[in-house]
Protein backbone atom coordinates (compact mmCIF):
# COMPACT_ATOMS: atom_id res chain seq x y z
CA UNK A 1 0.00 0.00 0.00
CA UNK A 2 3.18 2.19 0.95
CA UNK A 3 3.68 1.77 -3.00
CA UNK A 4 0.44 3.15 -3.78
CA UNK A 5 0.53 6.05 -1.91
CA UNK A 6 3.55 6.98 -3.42
CA UNK A 7 2.09 6.76 -6.72
CA UNK A 8 -1.11 8.63 -6.46
CA UNK A 9 0.64 11.48 -4.35
CA UNK A 10 -2.28 12.14 -2.22
CA UNK A 11 -2.97 10.78 1.21
CA UNK A 12 0.73 10.19 2.10
CA UNK A 13 1.12 7.98 4.91
CA UNK A 14 3.50 9.13 7.90
CA UNK A 15 6.24 6.68 6.50
CA UNK A 16 5.91 7.92 3.13
CA UNK A 17 6.59 11.40 4.25
CA UNK A 18 9.31 10.61 6.61
CA UNK A 19 10.90 8.78 3.38
CA UNK A 20 10.38 12.47 1.77
CA UNK A 21 11.76 14.47 4.14
CA UNK A 22 14.71 12.09 4.26
CA UNK A 23 15.83 12.19 0.33
CA UNK A 24 15.53 15.86 0.82
CA UNK A 25 17.90 15.73 3.57
CA UNK A 26 20.05 13.27 3.82
CA UNK A 27 21.77 13.00 0.79
CA UNK A 28 23.37 9.17 1.72
CA UNK A 29 20.09 7.78 1.60
CA UNK A 30 19.78 7.98 -2.03
CA UNK A 31 20.59 5.81 -5.10
CA UNK A 32 23.77 6.45 -6.52
CA UNK A 33 22.76 8.02 -9.99
CA UNK A 34 25.41 6.78 -12.02
CA UNK A 35 25.14 3.27 -10.89
CA UNK A 36 22.33 1.14 -13.33
CA UNK A 37 19.57 -0.95 -11.42
CA UNK A 38 17.49 -3.89 -12.06
CA UNK A 39 15.97 -4.48 -15.36
CA UNK A 40 18.04 -1.64 -17.21
CA UNK A 41 20.24 -2.58 -20.02
CA UNK A 42 23.80 -1.20 -20.59
CA UNK A 43 24.84 -0.85 -23.47
CA UNK A 44 28.43 -0.17 -25.15
CA UNK A 45 29.03 3.54 -25.99
CA UNK A 46 31.36 6.48 -25.96
CA UNK A 47 29.06 9.01 -26.71
CA UNK A 48 28.58 10.02 -22.76
CA UNK A 49 31.97 10.19 -21.77
CA UNK A 50 32.77 12.06 -25.18
CA UNK A 51 29.72 14.78 -23.97
CA UNK A 52 30.24 15.06 -20.39
CA UNK A 53 34.26 15.38 -20.87
CA UNK A 54 33.69 18.33 -23.66
CA UNK A 55 31.19 20.42 -21.28
CA UNK A 56 33.78 20.10 -18.37
CA UNK A 57 36.06 21.81 -20.25
CA UNK A 58 34.31 24.14 -21.40
CA UNK A 59 35.07 27.52 -20.78
CA UNK A 60 32.94 30.34 -22.36
CA UNK A 61 34.47 33.14 -20.43
CA UNK A 62 37.60 32.96 -22.58
CA UNK A 63 35.55 33.70 -26.10
CA UNK A 64 36.10 36.87 -27.53
CA UNK A 65 34.47 38.61 -30.26
CA UNK A 66 36.92 37.98 -32.56
CA UNK A 67 36.40 34.28 -32.14
CA UNK A 68 32.49 34.65 -32.53
CA UNK A 69 32.77 36.95 -36.27
CA UNK A 70 35.46 34.06 -36.97
CA UNK A 71 32.92 31.36 -36.20
CA UNK A 72 29.83 33.16 -38.19
CA UNK A 73 32.44 33.27 -41.18
CA UNK A 74 33.08 29.89 -41.30
CA UNK A 75 31.21 27.94 -43.81
CA UNK A 76 30.87 24.90 -41.59
CA UNK A 77 30.32 25.09 -37.81
CA UNK A 78 33.18 23.33 -35.77
CA UNK A 79 32.77 22.17 -32.52
CA UNK A 80 34.89 25.00 -31.79
CA UNK A 81 32.79 27.43 -33.60
CA UNK A 82 29.69 25.80 -31.45
CA UNK A 83 31.14 27.00 -28.46
CA UNK A 84 32.04 30.78 -29.46
CA UNK A 85 28.85 31.19 -30.42
CA UNK A 86 26.99 29.79 -27.02
CA UNK A 87 29.70 32.37 -25.22
CA UNK A 88 28.39 35.27 -23.15
CA UNK A 89 30.69 36.95 -26.17
CA UNK A 90 27.98 36.17 -29.01
CA UNK A 91 25.33 38.20 -27.38
CA UNK A 92 25.83 41.51 -29.09
CA UNK A 93 26.18 39.38 -32.57
CA UNK A 94 22.53 37.99 -32.24
CA UNK A 95 21.83 40.03 -34.91
CA UNK A 96 23.99 38.18 -37.66
CA UNK A 97 23.85 34.75 -36.03
CA UNK A 98 19.97 35.35 -36.63
CA UNK A 99 21.07 35.98 -40.43
CA UNK A 100 23.51 32.93 -40.35
CA UNK A 101 20.62 30.78 -38.73
CA UNK A 102 18.11 32.10 -41.75
CA UNK A 103 19.82 30.90 -44.35
CA UNK A 104 20.93 27.64 -43.03
CA UNK A 105 17.34 27.12 -42.20
CA UNK A 106 15.62 27.93 -45.44
CA UNK A 107 18.85 25.91 -46.93
CA UNK A 108 17.60 22.88 -45.30
CA UNK A 109 13.72 23.46 -44.53
CA UNK A 110 12.59 25.78 -47.14
CA UNK A 111 9.85 28.14 -45.94
CA UNK A 112 8.05 24.98 -43.82
CA UNK A 113 6.83 24.53 -40.60
CA UNK A 114 5.74 21.45 -38.83
CA UNK A 115 2.69 21.52 -36.11
CA UNK A 116 2.21 18.29 -33.75
CA UNK A 117 -0.09 18.28 -30.96
CA UNK A 118 1.14 16.20 -27.51
CA UNK A 119 -1.34 13.63 -26.03
CA UNK A 120 -0.83 12.87 -22.41
CA UNK A 121 -2.83 9.73 -21.44
CA UNK A 122 -1.78 9.69 -18.10
CA UNK A 123 -0.11 11.31 -15.35
CA UNK A 124 1.25 9.04 -12.76
CA UNK A 125 4.47 9.37 -11.51
CA UNK A 126 7.13 6.89 -9.67
CA UNK A 127 10.29 10.08 -9.55
CA UNK A 128 10.45 12.44 -7.01
CA UNK A 129 11.96 15.50 -9.51
CA UNK A 130 11.28 18.15 -7.46
CA UNK A 131 10.64 20.74 -10.62
CA UNK A 132 7.97 18.93 -12.26
CA UNK A 133 4.44 19.28 -11.37
CA UNK A 134 3.80 15.37 -11.79
CA UNK A 135 6.63 14.29 -9.42
CA UNK A 136 5.12 11.52 -6.93
CA UNK A 137 5.16 13.63 -3.62
CA UNK A 138 3.17 16.64 -5.54
CA UNK A 139 -0.85 16.28 -4.48
CA UNK A 140 -2.50 16.88 -7.91
CA UNK A 141 -5.50 14.74 -9.42
CA UNK A 142 -3.83 11.95 -11.03
CA UNK A 143 -5.90 10.34 -13.84
CA UNK A 144 -4.96 7.14 -16.32
CA UNK A 145 -6.98 7.02 -19.69
CA UNK A 146 -8.55 3.81 -21.06
CA UNK A 147 -8.50 2.84 -24.01
CA UNK A 148 -11.88 4.16 -25.08
CA UNK A 149 -10.95 7.46 -23.92
CA UNK A 150 -7.43 7.17 -25.46
CA UNK A 151 -9.16 6.97 -28.97
CA UNK A 152 -11.86 9.40 -27.79
CA UNK A 153 -8.87 12.41 -27.68
CA UNK A 154 -7.22 11.00 -30.47
CA UNK A 155 -10.72 10.85 -32.62
CA UNK A 156 -11.30 15.03 -31.26
CA UNK A 157 -7.64 15.53 -32.23
CA UNK A 158 -7.16 14.01 -35.79
CA UNK A 159 -11.00 15.68 -36.62
CA UNK A 160 -9.05 19.23 -36.53
CA UNK A 161 -6.60 18.15 -38.95
CA UNK A 162 -3.85 17.13 -37.10
CA UNK A 163 -1.65 14.29 -38.52
CA UNK A 164 0.93 14.21 -35.99
CA UNK A 165 1.15 13.26 -31.92
CA UNK A 166 3.38 12.93 -29.27
CA UNK A 167 2.13 10.77 -26.78
CA UNK A 168 2.97 10.96 -23.05
CA UNK A 169 2.88 9.26 -19.88
CA UNK A 170 4.23 10.10 -16.31
CA UNK A 171 7.16 7.97 -15.35
CA UNK A 172 5.18 5.14 -13.59
CA UNK A 173 5.40 1.73 -15.11
CA UNK A 174 3.13 0.02 -12.84
CA UNK A 175 0.68 3.01 -14.19
CA UNK A 176 1.80 2.96 -17.38
CA UNK A 177 3.03 -0.56 -18.75
CA UNK A 178 4.76 -1.14 -22.27
CA UNK A 179 1.75 -2.83 -23.43
CA UNK A 180 -0.95 0.07 -22.39
CA UNK A 181 1.50 2.57 -24.23
CA UNK A 182 2.11 0.01 -27.27
CA UNK A 183 -1.61 0.13 -27.89
CA UNK A 184 -1.89 3.65 -27.63
CA UNK A 185 0.53 3.64 -30.58
CA UNK A 186 -1.83 1.19 -32.33
CA UNK A 187 -4.66 3.73 -32.17
CA UNK A 188 -2.81 6.49 -33.36
CA UNK A 189 -2.02 5.21 -35.99
CA UNK A 190 -5.89 4.57 -36.91
CA UNK A 191 -5.56 8.52 -36.70
CA UNK A 192 -2.19 9.98 -37.51
CA UNK A 193 0.90 9.31 -39.85
CA UNK A 194 3.44 10.20 -37.60
CA UNK A 195 3.40 9.21 -33.89
CA UNK A 196 6.15 10.16 -31.40
CA UNK A 197 6.41 8.75 -27.79
CA UNK A 198 7.62 10.90 -24.81
CA UNK A 199 7.76 8.49 -22.04
CA UNK A 200 9.53 6.82 -19.12
CA UNK A 201 13.16 5.08 -21.24
CA UNK A 202 12.87 1.50 -21.99
CA UNK A 203 15.27 -1.00 -23.51
CA UNK A 204 15.84 -1.64 -27.01
CA UNK A 205 14.20 -4.57 -27.45
CA UNK A 206 10.88 -2.80 -25.50
CA UNK A 207 11.54 0.27 -28.18
CA UNK A 208 11.03 -2.30 -31.12
CA UNK A 209 8.34 -3.65 -29.39
CA UNK A 210 7.13 0.09 -29.29
CA UNK A 211 8.05 0.69 -32.98
CA UNK A 212 6.44 -2.47 -33.74
CA UNK A 213 2.98 -1.28 -32.22
CA UNK A 214 3.29 2.48 -34.66
CA UNK A 215 5.63 4.97 -32.88
CA UNK A 216 8.30 6.78 -34.88
CA UNK A 217 10.33 8.56 -33.05
CA UNK A 218 11.32 8.72 -29.27
CA UNK A 219 11.86 12.20 -27.71
CA UNK A 220 13.80 12.43 -23.69
CA UNK A 221 14.87 15.13 -22.14
CA UNK A 222 18.19 14.63 -20.24
CA UNK A 223 16.68 18.31 -18.58
CA UNK A 224 20.31 18.81 -16.96
CA UNK A 225 23.67 17.00 -18.45
CA UNK A 226 25.46 18.04 -15.02
CA UNK A 227 24.97 14.97 -13.35
CA UNK A 228 25.96 16.73 -9.57
CA UNK A 229 22.76 19.17 -10.35
CA UNK A 230 21.56 16.08 -11.43
CA UNK A 231 21.44 14.68 -8.72
CA UNK A 232 20.25 16.95 -6.36
CA UNK A 233 16.78 17.65 -8.64
CA UNK A 234 16.03 13.82 -9.08
CA UNK A 235 15.83 12.21 -5.85
CA UNK A 236 13.87 9.16 -5.94
CA UNK A 237 13.14 6.62 -9.18
CA UNK A 238 14.65 5.21 -12.23
CA UNK A 239 15.14 8.78 -13.61
CA UNK A 240 17.24 9.05 -10.88
CA UNK A 241 19.87 6.84 -13.21
CA UNK A 242 21.68 9.14 -15.61
CA UNK A 243 23.46 7.00 -17.49
CA UNK A 244 20.17 4.94 -18.27
CA UNK A 245 18.34 8.04 -19.01
CA UNK A 246 21.22 9.55 -21.13
CA UNK A 247 21.48 6.36 -23.52
CA UNK A 248 18.30 6.55 -24.57
CA UNK A 249 18.17 7.60 -28.00
CA UNK A 250 20.62 5.29 -28.71
CA UNK A 251 18.53 2.00 -27.55
CA UNK A 252 15.71 3.71 -29.31
CA UNK A 253 17.10 3.98 -32.14
CA UNK A 254 19.08 -0.07 -32.10
CA UNK A 255 15.04 -0.81 -31.55
CA UNK A 256 14.66 0.31 -34.85
CA UNK A 257 13.02 4.05 -34.37
CA UNK A 258 13.61 6.38 -37.25
CA UNK A 259 14.26 9.58 -35.26
CA UNK A 260 14.95 10.68 -31.83
CA UNK A 261 14.87 14.19 -30.28
CA UNK A 262 16.88 15.57 -27.53
CA UNK A 263 16.64 18.44 -24.61
CA UNK A 264 17.78 19.96 -21.21
CA UNK A 265 15.21 21.74 -19.19
CA UNK A 266 17.07 25.16 -19.56
CA UNK A 267 17.43 26.83 -16.50
CA UNK A 268 17.51 24.17 -14.16
CA UNK A 269 21.81 24.35 -14.51
CA UNK A 270 24.04 26.45 -16.22
CA UNK A 271 22.18 26.82 -19.93
CA UNK A 272 25.17 27.36 -21.85
CA UNK A 273 26.90 24.14 -20.92
CA UNK A 274 23.43 22.17 -21.01
CA UNK A 275 23.07 24.18 -24.20
CA UNK A 276 26.42 22.91 -25.26
CA UNK A 277 26.07 19.01 -24.23
CA UNK A 278 22.57 18.95 -25.77
CA UNK A 279 23.62 19.70 -29.34
CA UNK A 280 26.97 17.37 -28.72
CA UNK A 281 24.37 14.52 -27.51
CA UNK A 282 22.89 14.98 -31.08
CA UNK A 283 25.94 15.48 -33.25
CA UNK A 284 27.87 12.49 -32.03
CA UNK A 285 24.64 10.44 -31.81
CA UNK A 286 24.21 11.24 -35.27
CA UNK A 287 27.37 10.71 -36.71
CA UNK A 288 27.22 7.09 -35.39
CA UNK A 289 24.06 6.57 -36.50
CA UNK A 290 24.02 8.56 -39.51
CA UNK A 291 20.50 7.00 -41.12
CA UNK A 292 19.21 8.84 -38.01
CA UNK A 293 16.38 11.84 -37.98
CA UNK A 294 17.60 14.03 -35.11
CA UNK A 295 16.16 17.22 -33.17
CA UNK A 296 16.49 19.45 -30.39
CA UNK A 297 13.77 21.06 -27.96
CA UNK A 298 14.28 24.17 -26.35
CA UNK A 299 11.95 24.29 -23.32
CA UNK A 300 12.50 26.42 -20.04
CA UNK A 301 11.44 26.12 -16.98
CA UNK A 302 7.58 26.76 -16.60
CA UNK A 303 5.49 27.18 -12.92
CA UNK A 304 3.74 24.07 -12.14
CA UNK A 305 0.78 23.83 -9.68
CA UNK A 306 1.89 23.73 -5.69
CA UNK A 307 4.97 25.37 -7.07
CA UNK A 308 4.18 28.89 -9.51
CA UNK A 309 7.73 30.31 -8.58
CA UNK A 310 9.55 28.43 -10.73
CA UNK A 311 11.43 30.62 -13.25
CA UNK A 312 13.95 29.77 -15.62
CA UNK A 313 17.80 30.49 -13.78
CA UNK A 314 19.10 33.23 -15.82
CA UNK A 315 18.08 32.02 -19.51
CA UNK A 316 15.50 35.13 -20.63
CA UNK A 317 14.04 35.61 -24.46
CA UNK A 318 17.55 37.40 -25.76
CA UNK A 319 19.59 34.15 -24.32
CA UNK A 320 16.70 31.50 -25.78
CA UNK A 321 17.20 32.93 -28.91
CA UNK A 322 20.98 32.68 -28.80
CA UNK A 323 21.05 29.34 -28.05
CA UNK A 324 18.08 28.19 -31.02
CA UNK A 325 20.76 30.00 -33.55
CA UNK A 326 23.54 28.63 -32.17
CA UNK A 327 21.93 24.95 -32.79
CA UNK A 328 21.17 26.05 -35.98
CA UNK A 329 24.23 26.94 -37.35
CA UNK A 330 25.87 23.78 -35.40
CA UNK A 331 23.66 21.14 -36.74
CA UNK A 332 21.82 22.81 -39.98
CA UNK A 333 19.72 19.75 -41.09
CA UNK A 334 18.48 19.02 -37.45
CA UNK A 335 14.45 19.78 -36.23
CA UNK A 336 13.57 22.60 -33.59
CA UNK A 337 11.06 22.65 -31.82
CA UNK A 338 10.00 25.39 -29.37
CA UNK A 339 7.22 24.34 -26.96
CA UNK A 340 4.03 25.96 -26.15
CA UNK A 341 6.08 27.26 -22.79
CA UNK A 342 7.06 30.33 -25.10
CA UNK A 343 5.10 32.84 -25.55
CA UNK A 344 3.03 33.78 -29.06
CA UNK A 345 5.01 36.18 -29.96
CA UNK A 346 8.17 34.20 -29.41
CA UNK A 347 7.13 31.31 -31.69
CA UNK A 348 5.97 33.66 -34.35
CA UNK A 349 9.26 35.72 -34.88
CA UNK A 350 11.66 32.59 -33.82
CA UNK A 351 9.74 30.36 -36.24
CA UNK A 352 10.78 32.61 -38.97
CA UNK A 353 14.29 32.23 -38.46
CA UNK A 354 15.38 29.23 -36.88
CA UNK A 355 12.53 27.37 -35.61
CA UNK A 356 10.88 24.14 -37.65
CA UNK A 357 8.39 23.07 -35.68
CA UNK A 358 5.75 24.16 -33.34
CA UNK A 359 3.01 22.52 -31.01
CA UNK A 360 -0.02 23.68 -31.32
CA UNK A 361 -3.91 23.02 -30.05
CA UNK A 362 -2.11 22.02 -26.24
CA UNK A 363 -2.75 20.47 -23.12
CA UNK A 364 -0.31 19.06 -20.49
CA UNK A 365 -3.42 18.02 -18.45
CA UNK A 366 -5.42 14.40 -19.17
CA UNK A 367 -8.63 13.70 -20.73
CA UNK A 368 -9.56 17.61 -21.67
CA UNK A 369 -9.48 17.74 -25.16
CA UNK A 370 -12.76 17.72 -25.80
CA UNK A 371 -13.71 20.68 -23.64
CA UNK A 372 -10.39 22.39 -25.64
CA UNK A 373 -11.05 21.60 -29.10
CA UNK A 374 -15.04 21.42 -28.78
CA UNK A 375 -15.57 24.46 -26.41
CA UNK A 376 -18.14 22.08 -25.38
CA UNK A 377 -18.36 21.47 -20.86
CA UNK A 378 -16.01 18.79 -19.52
CA UNK A 379 -17.69 15.37 -17.96
CA UNK A 380 -15.88 13.55 -15.93
CA UNK A 381 -12.45 13.04 -13.97
CA UNK A 382 -9.76 15.06 -15.54
CA UNK A 383 -5.71 14.69 -14.88
CA UNK A 384 -4.32 17.60 -13.81
CA UNK A 385 -1.44 19.39 -15.03
CA UNK A 386 2.29 18.47 -15.80
CA UNK A 387 3.20 22.48 -16.29
CA UNK A 388 1.53 25.85 -17.31
CA UNK A 389 1.75 26.50 -20.87
CA UNK A 390 2.37 29.81 -22.22
CA UNK A 391 0.90 29.99 -25.82
CA UNK A 392 -2.94 28.49 -25.90
CA UNK A 393 -3.38 28.74 -29.48
CA UNK A 394 -5.61 26.11 -31.37
CA UNK A 395 -4.15 23.68 -34.34
CA UNK A 396 -6.68 26.08 -36.16
CA UNK A 397 -5.21 29.26 -35.48
CA UNK A 398 -1.55 28.18 -35.63
CA UNK A 399 -2.32 26.62 -39.11
CA UNK A 400 -3.74 30.52 -40.00
CA UNK A 401 -1.32 32.48 -38.33
CA UNK A 402 2.03 30.72 -39.92
CA UNK A 403 0.66 31.03 -43.30
CA UNK A 404 0.13 34.61 -42.49
CA UNK A 405 3.78 34.82 -42.20
CA UNK A 406 4.51 33.59 -45.82
CA UNK A 407 5.32 30.59 -44.29
CA UNK A 408 4.00 27.07 -45.25
CA UNK A 409 2.34 24.65 -42.22
CA UNK A 410 3.58 20.91 -42.66
CA UNK A 411 1.51 18.17 -41.13
CA UNK A 412 3.61 15.15 -42.02
CA UNK A 413 6.54 14.65 -44.49
CA UNK A 414 6.71 11.05 -43.86
CA UNK A 415 4.63 7.93 -45.90
CA UNK A 416 4.75 4.77 -44.91
CA UNK A 417 4.65 2.26 -48.31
Amino acid sequence: MENQYLIDGKQLSDKALERKHELENCPSSRTDCMTYTEGMEHIESDIMDKVLSEMKEYDYSKYTAKDVLAALQHRNCSVEDFKALLSPAAEPFLEKMAQKAKLETEKHFGNTVYIFTPLYIANYCENYCIYCGFNCYNDISRMKLDYKQIEHEMSVIAKSGMEEILILTGESRSMSSLEYIGEACKLAKKYFRMVGLEVYPVNTDEYRFLHDCGADYVTVFQETYDIHRYEQLHLLGRKRIFPYRFNAQERALKGGMRGVAFSALLGLSDFRKDALATALHAYYLQRKYPQAEVSLSCPRLRPIINNEKINPLDVHERQLSQIIFAYRIFLPFAGITVSSRESENFRNGIVKIAATKVSAGVSTGIGDHESKYSGEKQVGKKGDEQFEINDTRSFSKMYSDISSEGLQPVLNDYLYL
